[in-house]
């Protein structure tokens, strides 16, 4: 178990001496001796800071320490580990040393959902642990624009994993815990006992295994992806005669409604959003294959009612009081694995919802040449560069036939 001097526990606990002093003379911290502290110590003195600056008083907290009302005992416990003290480095300090651009070391605070540091701010221990990742990602070739993303997109959905994970948990134990008049050492053993440390250990199994299994969908995405375009610049893929299609939809600034007003929102704004793709993509012979973060994926084996359905799915979210939906439809070969579809196909619709507009359904030529008697009619917006695509692509609106 790591010890430190006082001089060393303030450091990294990002508090004055004389405040660790205070701490000391109040009783919440209790070294084993003169200048000996604990890493159990350390963290302590900084959720005090924490607490005060939430607006609690330091002889308060004693005084509920003191009486039993409430306990800090569980930070010396392994399980709060991951509540990370600060390094002996600042984040300019350590870009100087590693070469690594300054406003990437600076993002991973940010992805960690705290607010931003400044340059001279100490780095602390676990962010130290992504610097590996992001300087490996640089030296493969990633641009740094795509780090930056990478590290947003990890962020935002790992926060939101840990603040329905707490949520859970205050609901669940808690809460019942506290109604029934346990006290804050029962509460506490709960969270750090035996059961607690298999919880813990748990959930990071299950998260790792749940990422590796991401991992391998998309790799083999690529896989595939790779296999396709290289067998179709050799001639060697038959084109089809009659394509099927794929659909993607997206709901326009669901990321701000979630940020806006919280998962719950959300939650429901998919329940809704769910019932009427369903419904309409299965009476035009689709189906929806798998939601995505801010839309769903839909199939379709006759292109035509896929342009349909999309019209309909279209004036039916915006019917429902829901933000408007963008869709963006391809037709071509499919490779289907484990109930999902892969390839260009894929790739391209979902780079046409991107380019969509709000409550607007785009369209692929390929798209057009199979529906010639779908109902709908097109307007060409003529050639469009879109992101992650060779070449220009030749995009049409969609639109009820009168």
């Amino acid at each position: 178990m790591a010890h430190y001097s006082r001089a060393e526990a303030a450091e990294r606990a990002g508090v004055e001496p004389a405040y660790l002093d205070r701490l000391v003379e109040v009783g919440i911290v209790t070294p084993e001796d003169e200048d000996r502290l604990s890493a159990g110590d350390v963290r302590r003195a900084r959720m005090v800071r924490t607490l005060e600056d939430a607006g609690f008083t330091m002889e308060g907290l004693a005084a509920g320490l003191k009486g039993g009302y409430l306990s800090l005992g569980f930070l010396d416990t392994s399980v709060y580990e991951r509540f990370a003290t600060l390094s002996d480095q600042t984040f300019q300090q350590l870009s100087e040393r590693t070469g690594l651009p300054l406003h990437l070391l600076l993002l991973i605070r940010e992805a960690t959902g705290s607010a931003a540091p400044d340059p001279e701010d100490l780095v602390r221990e676990d962010e130290l642990a992504v610097v590996p990742l992001v300087e490996n990602q640089l030296a493969t070739g990633y641009r740094p624009l795509a780090v930056e993303r990478g590290l947003r997109v990890f962020g935002d959905s790992l926060r939101r994993m840990a603040e329905t994970e707490s949520d859970a948990w205050r609901s669940e134990i808690m809460e019942p815990m506290i109604a029934a008049g346990k006290t804050p050492t029962e509460l506490t053993e709960v969270g750090t006992g035996e059961a607690g440390d298999r919880l813990g250990k748990a959930t990071d199994e299950a998260l790792l295994a749940l990422w590796h299994a991401n991992q391998a969908r998309g790799w083999t995405a690529n896989i595939i992806g790779g296999f396709e375009r290289a067998l179709t610049q050799a001639g060697l893929l038959t084109k089809l005669a009659h394509p099927p299609a794929m659909c993607f939809l997206d709901i326009t600034g669901y990321t701000r409604l979630t940020q806006e007003h919280g998962d719950a929102a959300a939650a429901s704004l998919a329940e809704r959003l769910g019932r009427l793709v369903q419904r309409t993509s299965v009476a035009r012979g689709g189906r929806p294959v798998k939601w995505l973060g801010d839309g769903v994926m839909l199939y379709f084996p006759d292109p035509g009612p896929g342009v349909l359905a999309a019209l309909e799915m279209v004036a039916g979210v915006a019917s429902a009081g829901l933000p408007p939906a963008h869709v963006g439809l391809h037709a071509g070969p499919l490779l289907f694995q484990e109930g999902d579809y892969f390839g260009q196909t894929v790739n391209l619709a979902s780079r046409i919802a991107e380019y969509a507009r709000p409550s607007e359904v785009l369209v692929s030529q390929a798209v057009v040449d199979a529906a010639p008697d779908a109902g709908v009619t097109f307007t060409e917006i003529g050639p469009v560069e879109l992101k992650g695509v060779a070449g220009a692509v030749r995009l049409h609106v969609a639109h009820r036939s009168a």
